[in-house]
């Protein structure tokens, strides 16, 4: 069985791009982070989905990568 994976990340232009593993272009590019992350699951339903960071938390800061799939501190 492959591995479901699929990245989220925020492009210079402030655009976030949801990408495959190794894909040489973006399967879409949206205004928002929860656009993204919204198209992703469609795209990919059950996948692992990794969104970069866009602002420093106590969870982490930019370009770290986070999980979409479970809020930081909730079980």
């Amino acid at each position: 069985m492959s591995k479901k994976e699929i990245y989220i990340e925020e492009r210079p232009d402030g655009q976030f791009a949801v990408l495959k593993p190794n894909a040489q272009r973006a399967s879409g590019l949206f205004d928002t982070q929860r656009e993204a992350i919204n198209r992703a699951k469609e795209l990919v339903p059950g996948s692992h989905l990794d969104v970069e960071r866009v602002k420093h938390t106590k969870f982490g800061k930019p370009p770290l990568w986070r999980s979409a799939t479970r809020r930081p501190g909730k079980k």
